[in-house]
This record gives C-alpha cells, structure tokens and sequence, in this order.
C-alpha cells in the first residue's frame, strides 16, 4: 500500500521531479509526459494529474537543452486532442446510461440541460476549459453526454489544445529560467495552479449568487 501511495504522489508532483525523470530514462520520458496529459483529459477519474504545471516545467527544461522544445509541443498537442476525443467518446456512449439512473444528481433533466448548454456555448466552453483545472476534463464528458456536433468539437477540441500546450510550453520556455523564478519555482508553479482556479472560482461564485437570489425571491412572495 505504501508502495502505491509514494509511485501515486511521484506521479502527482510529476512537474517537480521531472528532471530527475529525464536523468533516470531518458527519451522514454516522451512517453510518460504523452501518458499523463493524455489521462489528464481523458478520463474523468484523474483530473489530479498535473497538467497546466508539468507543460509549464517541460518548457522550461526544454530551454536548457533537456527536452525538444518543438517536438514536446507537438507530442502534448496530440495528447491533449486525443484525449479530449477518448473523453467525449466516452460520454457519448456510456454518459446516457448513467444519466438514466433516478439519482438527484445523475438525471434525464441534467443531460437535457447539458445539450442545450453545449448547443449554445460548446465552442467557447471547450476552448476556456482547457486552462481551468478539472472543468478541462469533465468538459469534453459532458459534450459526449449532450451530444454536441462531433466534427464541431473536434474545431473547438484542436484549436483549445494547441492554444493549451502552447501557452504554457512556451511560457515555461522563455520564462521558466529567469533566476527570479528558478530561485521560488515551487511557489510558481503553485501560483500558476491558482491563477487558472481564478475563472472557475469567479463562474461558481456567480452562481451561488444567482441562486441566492433566486432563492430571495421566492420567498418574498411567499
């Protein structure tokens, strides 16, 4: 247990250890970036992986001559599509099943609201969830689950995950080395986690205040 607890936290803080990773098996570290981002938006079950922070520290040590800078981008690019395109498959075929179950929390009208959400606002949805954590990995589910045109996700899908990896890949390589940044780069990659928290926190925010207000209301008229 205590075997699977360390290789589970190892592989969490990914980001950190990633250059004793590159030290240790050298290209097959290509591999083992592919499979986390891959899982990280692909399946629901492990948004924990590190996404935004390991593209981030890979750019960095991609500028010190430790990784291919342009074939990582290349690589983490088709990861993060392909595993949106796993992700909504998988809500496309197995989503509905669940949905049918009579729980409050898994029902037809959820799904019928995930539809007509995703009918709406899918594109934008698909590309601005790609850097907020966990809400990138269930958006492409709950695309699956609404049905949204495939060939439309697919547009929103590419362009979200090329924007993705390059931003952060690119930012960690012109930005990751400056001494300032070297010196606290646990706190800025801490920091980088944050920030991409900020829009989910300022969205769930807005609707706990919709809510109240809605709540406020009904019971001025009672």
């Amino acid at each position: 247990m205590s075997l699977i607890t360390d290789l589970l936290d190892y592989v969490m803080h990914l980001d950190t250890n990633l250059l004793s990773i590159i030290n240790i098996y050298g290209l097959w570290v290509y591999l083992i970036i592919f499979i986390v981002i891959f899982l990280e938006t692909a399946l629901v079950l492990t948004p924990f992986l590190p996404g935004d922070s390991l593209i981030f520290t890979a750019g960095a040590l991609s500028a010190q001559g430790a990784m291919n800078a342009f074939f990582l981008f290349i690589l983490m690019s088709a990861a993060s599509i392909l595993g949106d395109t796993v992700n909504y498959s998988i809500g496309h075929f197995i989503g509905p099943r669940v949905f049918k179950s009579k729980s409050k929390l898994l029902n037809k009208e959820y799904l019928n609201r995930t539809h007509k959400f995703f009918d709406k606002y899918g594109g934008k949805t698909i590309i601005i969830a790609r850097f907020i954590p966990i809400i990138r990995t269930f958006a492409p589910f709950l695309a699956g689950v609404g049905k949204m045109n495939y060939f439309r996700f697919l547009v929103y899908n590419v362009v979200g995950g090329i924007l993705w990896v390059g931003f952060f890949l690119w930012t960690g390589y012109f930005f990751g080395n400056l001494p300032f940044v070297k010196e606290n780069f646990t706190i800025f990659i801490g920091v980088i986690i944050v920030v991409s928290l900020i829009p989910a926190a300022i969205e769930f925010y807005k609707h706990w205040r919709e809510n109240r207000f809605k709540k406020s209301r009904k019971s001025l008229k009672k």
